[in-house]
């Protein structure tokens, strides 16, 4: 083998591209996705040619560095997945369009258990809940993190749910 720094690198990976197209189409199942993992396992190796060994097989090489490509792909497309699928359902998290008022005034018992909850989740179920504003924008809001929204959201409904089911029940008795 000689200097991989030479041409003559290059023209040995271009030796390998039958393969290498053969082995991204078996592992992928389309041409174009195929088409796409030899693409950036060729770059891949182009950028790491250095570090390929002289006097070493550069094909398993190459395979090698594909199927990682082709790996690394497969599950920052599954962790995409699933962060689409937790997120599918959650109306504040995605950005909106234009806001439709519904509601213009509260009605009272909303506004007295509103003022029973701590500032701090109050502030928040009135941004997220009442305003529609989504996670991201009550957080600069507030200049909070939005973990510390969602946590303040989650635990003021709760909050707001017994107060107002405490109140139906003493209207009912």
């Amino acid at each position: 083998m000689t200097n991989p720094s030479s041409g003559s690198f290059a023209t040995q990976l271009f030796e390998h591209l039958p393969s290498l197209q053969r082995r991204a189409h078996s592992l992928c199942r389309s041409n174009a996705d195929a088409d796409d993992l030899v693409q950036d396992a060729v770059l891949r190796a182009l950028a790491n040619q250095l570090q390929f060994e002289l006097g070493t097989n550069l094909r398993a090489w190459l395979m090698q560095i594909l199927f990682h490509v082709f790996v690394s792909g497969h599950r920052r497309k599954k962790r995409e997945r699933m962060a689409l699928d937790r997120f599918e359902h959650e109306p504040n998290v995605a950005e909106q369009g234009p806001r439709v008022e519904c509601v213009t005034e509260l009605p009272d018992r909303i506004k007295r258990a509103l003022g029973v909850l701590p500032d701090g989740m109050a502030d928040v179920v009135r941004l997220v809940d009442i305003d529609e504003l989504s996670y991201r924008e009550a957080a600069e809001s507030l200049k909070v993190p939005v973990g510390t929204v969602m946590s303040r959201l989650y635990r003021g409904r709760e909050r707001l749910a017994a107060e107002l089911a405490e109140k139906s029940a003493r209207v009912a008795a």
